[in-house]
């Protein structure tokens, strides 16, 4: 199972975002942090303040930071938003292919159990978690330790 780069960015987006605590961040920042496109970030981003993960500020001296605490942003909740296909093969939704063995087919539940577990898996997690080597990952991304969680 793969998840897409969408996904990706979107964790990396509030892993930065938990790391600044209630500090603003610009896309540029967290662009130049982890080295990709400032314009995959922005779509990113936009649609994380939609969801309700990001909040925005405008302006001069604006930018992004969390809109919910850190331990209330679960990461099975967030990969679930963002890869609104999860069909691992042709015969899931939202394709639906037909298959002349979808009758009986074993495949099909196994790979759905499967897919099922990947997501449970990821709801024992929190953003909380993924930022828990917190003066580490400040250090590799570049954020000084006055703006780090403690």
């Amino acid at each position: 199972m793969r998840l897409t780069v969408y996904t990706d960015y979107a964790l990396r987006v509030l892993m930065y975002l938990a790391l600044k605590k209630d500090q603003l961040a610009t896309i540029a920042e967290i662009a130049e942090s982890y080295d990709i496109s400032k314009n995959h970030l922005m779509k990113v981003a936009h649609q994380l303040g939609v969801a309700g993960y990001v909040e925005t500020v405008r302006g001069r001296g604006g930018g992004l930071r969390l809109a919910k605490p850190i331990k209330a942003i679960g990461l099975g909740e967030v990969v679930r938003h963002t890869e609104p296909d999860m069909a691992i093969v042709s015969c899931f939704e939202p394709v639906n292919a037909s298959c002349a063995i979808q009758p009986c087919c074993v495949l099909k539940r196994a790979l759905k159990k499967a897919s099922d577990a990947f997501v449970e898996v990821l709801d024992d997690y929190t953003l909380g978690d993924l930022v828990e080597p917190r003066s580490r990952l400040s250090d590799l991304l570049g954020i000084t330790h006055g703006n780090a969680l403690s």
